[in-house]
């Protein structure tokens, strides 16, 4: 498996084919920038904030980074057939066919998979990616949980016959748990109540905490401690914040609460963290 960061600005369009290798399938994770590609006789347009996949068998794909004023900015995840099948098992009906045929016969055909639009918390994956906010020997482990779920959303179909009004039931859940994430983040230190951030996203508080638990897998008091504690790990990291600053930053006044906490979620204390963290 492979990741890597692209970063650039171009004059004029270029044929981004040429960077792809053969026998792989390759998931990109397009924050800015527009790229194009064509497989069997269909163009998908990655736009910014979007992620599709593509296999690339005997046949050549067509693609290409269009010009713009935006930066490209994107991440890509490249995996051999064996190395897929490690990961997903058998293959299933619910997989897209391009996936299906690849763990059949090992090998990969020429196809490109439809693009969905990034989640906010996808979208804060991608930098998380290029920079695990776990200690060193953790970071294996964490990477690998993200590319699954990755493969989770980007390799399986729904089912064709799935009311529509079901599915703009979960994208409208979906919309206000990502909202609900955002304006946590924005004041750690004094987060809105529970009634508060219902209201702001414009439903019960008793229904935003069940759907944020159920497409989270947390609680909002879980999930906020688990804001809290990356944000700490970051200003640890830096070098510019010692344990004390960093727990005050992110709106802890206990010292051994935050420690509990920072345990909990980064599986080492707070200033064993920082000791033992690259660049701090």
């Amino acid at each position: 498996m492979s990741l890597e960061w692209h970063e650039f600005k171009v004059p004029r369009s270029f044929a981004w084919s040429e960077s792809f290798h053969p026998q792989s399938l390759e998931i990109c994770l397009n924050l800015t920038g527009v790229g194009r590609i064509t497989g069997e006789g269909a163009t998908v347009e990655l736009a910014p904030r979007s992620m599709a996949f593509y296999c690339v068998g005997n046949d050549s794909l067509d693609a290409e980074r269009v010009t713009g004023k935006q930066k490209h900015q994107f991440l890509t995840i490249e995996l051999r057939a064996d190395a897929l099948g490690r990961l997903l098992g058998n293959p299933t009906d619910e997989m897209h066919p391009l996936i299906r045929n690849a763990l059949n016969t090992g090998r990969f055909t020429s196809g490109v998979g439809q693009p969905l639009m990034l989640y906010r918390e996808q979208d804060r994956w991608v930098k998380q990616l290029l920079d695990p906010p776990v200690p060193q020997a953790a970071q294996a482990i964490w990477i690998r949980g993200r590319v699954l779920e990755i493969l989770a959303q980007c390799l399986f179909e729904s089912p064709s016959d799935k009311p529509l009004f079901c599915d703009r039931q979960k994208n409208m859940a979906r919309d206000r748990v990502e909202r609900a994430i955002e304006i946590l983040r924005e004041d750690l230190v004094e987060p809105p109540t529970l009634e508060q951030l219902g209201r702001q996203v414009g439903c019960s508080h008793y229904y935003l905490s069940r759907t944020f638990s159920k497409e989270t897998g947390l609680t909002i008091q879980q999930y906020l401690r688990r804001l809290r504690m990356e944000r700490a790990s970051e200003l640890l990291k830096s070098g510019r914040f010692n344990v004390t600053e960093a727990a005050l930053e992110v709106g802890y006044s206990s010292m051994s609460h935050f420690s509990q906490a920072f345990c909990h979620e980064m599986g080492v204390c707070p200033a064993l963290y920082q000791r033992t963290t690259p660049g701090s």
